[in-house]
C-alpha cells in the first residue's frame, strides 16, 4: 500500500513539474511571436504552479515574466519580476538570466521608462511622472537626479506626503545635484533629452536614434532640497519641525550662503524680521559684494528707530556695487524725504507765517536732496508712480518746464 501511494506521489509529482514547464515554455513561446496578452496569460497560469517550482525554472519563470510586462510597457510589474530574478540568483549563486537582464533589457527599460516620465511631466500629467521617475529610480539608484525628479513633480501633482518622503532621502543621501548631465537630441522628434548616462547616451547617439550629443555641468541643488523640505512641513503646520531641519544642514555647512539665505527666507515666512536681519548680516560676511544682501540690510533697518542713517548707508552701498539697482534709489529717496515728517509737526496748527515759510524751504531743501535718487530709479525703471512723484515735486519746487514734460510723460503711460 505504502508503495503505491509512492508511486502516486511521484507520478503527481511528474504531472506538476510538465505543467510547469509546459506554461513557462507557453510563456517562451508567446514573447517570441511578440504576442504579450497572451503571454501574460500563461504568466498568470505559471503563477500559481510557483510555490512547487525548482530554482531554474523559477528563474527562467521570473525572466519571461519580466519580459512580457515590459513587451506590454507596464514597467513596474516588470521590475518587479525582474527583482525577483535577480534576488534568486543572487541566492542560489547562478546568474544566468539575470546576467541577460542587466547586460541587455535593463539599460532599455531605464531609458523607455524615463523618456515616459520626461513626455508625461511636458504634459502636466504629474502623477503619472512621478511614478515613472521613481521607478527609473529604483531601476538605477546610482541615477540619484531622478529621485530629485520625482520629488518635484510629486509636489507639482500637489501630492505633499510623496513630495517630502523623496525630499527627504535626497537629503539623506547627501543628494547635491551637482553631477553632469547628458543630452542629445530624439531625431524623431527633434527634442533633447536626458539620457540619463554617458553610457547610455553613447550608446542612443550610435544606434542613429539620437544625435548633437552635450555634456551640462549642474549647481548644487542642497539649498534647495532643504527650502523644499521646509516649505512642505510649512504648508502642514510644521514650523518648528521646518526650522529644526534647516538648522540641522546649516550646522553642516555652516559657510554655505545658499543655505543662509534658505533660512532667511523661510523667518520671513514666519515674520521674524529680527533673527532675518541677523542672519542678513551673517551673509554679508560670506558675501561682501552681494548688492541684494545690503539691500535686505536697508530694508530691515529702515523702520528701526535710530536706524534710517544706517539703512541709507546700506542702500546705498548696494548701489555702489549695482549702478543700476532702481529699487535701492527709490529706498534712498523715500528715507531721504522721510526727513520731512518732523517738519510737518512743527507746521502744524502754525500761525507765525514767517516760521511757516522757514520750515517749507526746508522742506524744499529735503526734497532737492531727495530728487537726484527718485530720477535716477525714473530712468532705469520707470513706472506711474514714480513719474506721478516726480510730477509733484517740480510743482512744489516751481519748475514749470519739468512739472510740464513729467505731465506729457504721465498722460501718455496712462493711455498705454
Amino acid at each position: 500500500m505504502k508503495t503505491k501511494i509512492l508511486v502516486i506521489s511521484l507520478a503527481m509529482l511528474s504531472i506538476t513539474a510538465m505543467a510547469q514547464k509546459t506554461e513557462v515554455k507557453n510563456v517562451e513561446k508567446a514573447i517570441k511571436k511578440g504576442d504579450f496578452t497572451e503571454a501574460i496569460t500563461h504568466v498568470d497560469a505559471a503563477e500559481k504552479l510557483l510555490s512547487n517550482m525548482d530554482d531554474k525554472t523559477k528563474s527562467k519563470f521570473y525572466f519571461l515574466k519580466g519580459q512580457a510586462f515590459f513587451g506590454k510597457k507596464q514597467f513596474a510589474k516588470a521590475h518587479e519580476a525582474f527583482t525577483s530574478l535577480v534576488e534568486l540568483e543572487n541566492k542560489i549563486g547562478k546568474k544566468k538570466y539575470s546576467d541577460d537582464y542587466n547586460q541587455g533589457i535593463k539599460s532599455q527599460m531605464i531609458q523607455e521608462v524615463s523618456k515616459r516620465g520626461f513626455d508625461r511631466y511636458n504634459k502636466k500629467e504629474y502623477k503619472k511622472a512621478t511614478e515613472d521617475f521613481y521607478l527609473t529610480y529604483l531601476m538605477s539608484p546610482i541615477d540619484t537626479s531622478f529621485l530629485s525628479n520625482a520629488a518635484l513633480s510629486s509636489f507639482s501633482a500637489d501630492d505633499l506626503d510623496k513630495s517630502l518622503k523623496y525630499y527627504k532621502k535626497l537629503k539623506d543621501i547627501g543628494y547635491t545635484g551637482i553631477a553632469t548631465v547628458y543630452y542629445a537630441k530624439e531625431k524623431e522628434t527633434g527634442l533633447e533629452r536626458n539620457l540619463g548616462s554617458k553610457q547610455q547616451r553613447d550608446l542612443m547617439v550610435k544606434t542613429g536614434q539620437y544625435t548633437d550629443p552635450r555634456d551640462e555641468v549642474l549647481k548644487s541643488k542642497k539649498a534647495d532640497i532643504v527650502k523644499n523640505i521646509a516649505f512642505i512641513l510649512s504648508k502642514q503646520g510644521k514650523n518648528e519641525e521646518a526650522v529644526k531641519v534647516i538648522k540641522e544642514v546649516r550646522a553642516a555647512n555652516p559657510n554655505d550662503l545658499n543655505l543662509l539665505l534658505t533660512e532667511a527666507d523661510f523667518y520671513i515666512k514666519l515674520n521674524d524680521m529680527e533673527k532675518f536681519g541677523q542672519l542678513m548680516e551673517k551673509a554679508v560676511q560670506l558675501d561682501p559684494n552681494n548688492p541684494m544682501l545690503f539691500y535686505n540690510l536697508g530694508i530691515i533697518n529702515q523702520d528701526k528707530e535710530g536706524k534710517k542713517e544706517d539703512a541709507i548707508k546700506y542702500f546705498k552701498r548696494a548701489i555702489e556695487l549695482k549702478p543700476d539697482y532702481a529699487d535701492a534709489y527709490v529706498s534712498v529717496y523715500r528715507l531721504v524725504v522721510s526727513e520731512e515728517e518732523a517738519i510737518n509737526k512743527q507746521m502744524e496748527g502754525l500761525t507765525d507765517f514767517d516760521k511757516y515759510d522757514e520750515l517749507q524751504a526746508k522742506k524744499k531743501e529735503i526734497y532737492k536732496k531727495g530728487l537726484p535718487y527718485l530720477e535716477k530709479a525714473d530712468s532705469l525703471k520707470r513706472t506711474v508712480e514714480t513719474v506721478k512723484v516726480l510730477r509733484s515735486l517740480y510743482e512744489i519746487l516751481e519748475d514749470s518746464a519739468k512739472a510740464k514734460e513729467y505731465s506729457e510723460i504721465l498722460k501718455k503711460l496712462e493711455q498705454q
